[in-house]
């Protein structure tokens, strides 16, 4: 059975910027609170005209040229998002359009935040068993979109982009070297955000009163987020028969600063062997370790046959992580 590589990786960054100035203009909040909670001073948000697919599709063409193919080579479009831009069609039909993929099929998931690690481990086996040999895959979020503007404790977090792969099969590549996925649907009304669904409960939740809204119980989520990124990073270099001291970098899923240095503190890495992203972008929900990734290679910090670790938790509750030789 051939192996799975990263071939290719893009992402996509809108131009538009909140600052915590501007927070501090909208909600009772200022500068000092938000970077002591979160670590955040920047994202970066979508235009008023721009949705997930134009996100998505930006990411997904740079992550195509990245890797040296033609759009018809790709076999499969799998797209990630909360934050999709019509019930039907699936953003990924409209990727999958737009960037020429003509020969692929298509469609949609959501494990939140960690969708870019299910969506590996989908991937793999579709390589493995030798269905397809060049898969894409996009996470792309637009939460501002969807961010509670009234809701201080939760509307300084998000920030809007896109990250994207090609996956494909090299009977020489190392590829990933061990994975995870995870689900505690008890917590499934931790982190919510309505749809077709009539719910007078959650919608007294947010303050601005819109069922569409972010929400988030902060202090159950940090909890489980902790343990479950430090504890499932830790099984999967087990599993590996590796430690840290062979991985190059580490990529967690952006949450807050607070999260992710709780983590980290459990895990017992220093800081240099982690990509953090956060400070500029702010949580981008499933594009947060793609685009993180993509950058950590365009700055040289990862290197053809490096090993790196990536790990996230999103709503759901979900999780995954994954080692893999980039």
């Amino acid at each position: 059975m051939p192996n799975m590589v990263i071939k290719g990786l893009g992402n996509y960054i809108p131009e538009k910027v909140y600052d915590n100035a501007y927070f501090e203009s909208i909600v009772d909040t200022n500068d000092e609170w938000i970077t002591r909670r979160t670590g955040i001073k920047e994202r970066h948000i979508a235009a008023d005209n721009e949705y997930t697919t134009d996100l998505a599709t930006n990411a997904a063409k740079a992550a195509i040229a990245d890797a040296g193919i033609t759009p018809e080579e790709i076999d499969l479009v799998l797209l990630a998002t909360v934050t999709p831009d019509y019930f039907t069609p699936c953003c990924a039909c409209v990727v999958q359009d737009r960037v020429g993929a003509v020969n692929a099929a298509a469609f949609d998931f959501n494990a939140a935040c960690s969708s870019f690690i299910t969506g590996m481990v989908m991937a793999e086996q579709f390589i493995k068993n030798g269905t397809y040999k060049n898969i894409l895959l996009v996470c792309a979020d637009v939460l501002s979109k969807v961010a509670d503007y009234k809701d201080r404790a939760t509307c300084v977090l998000f920030g809007d982009a896109a990250g994207a792969a090609v996956l494909s099969a090299d009977d020489n590549a190392a590829g990933v070297l061990a994975s995870e996925l995870g689900a505690d649907g008890t917590g499934s009304m931790y982190i919510t955000s309505l749809a077709v669904k009539e719910d007078p409960e959650e919608i007294e939740k947010r303050v601005s009163g819109r069922k569409e809204t972010v929400w988030m119980a902060g202090q159950a989520v940090m909890k489980f987020a902790v343990k479950t990124m430090a504890d499932a990073t830790n099984r999967v270099l087990e599993k590996a028969g590796l430690t840290y001291d062979d991985i190059k970098l580490v990529i967690p899923h952006q949450a807050n600063y607070r999260i992710v240095d709780s983590a980290l503190n459990r895990m017992g890495i220093e800081k240099d062997k982690v990509m953090l992203t956060l400070e500029k972008y702010g949580n981008t929900s499933a594009s947060c370790i793609p685009s993180a990734l993509t950058e950590a290679v365009r700055e040289g910090r990862i290197e053809r046959g490096d090993k790196v670790a990536i790990v996230g938790f999103g709503g759901g509750l979900t999780w995954g992580a994954a080692v893999f030789e980039y």
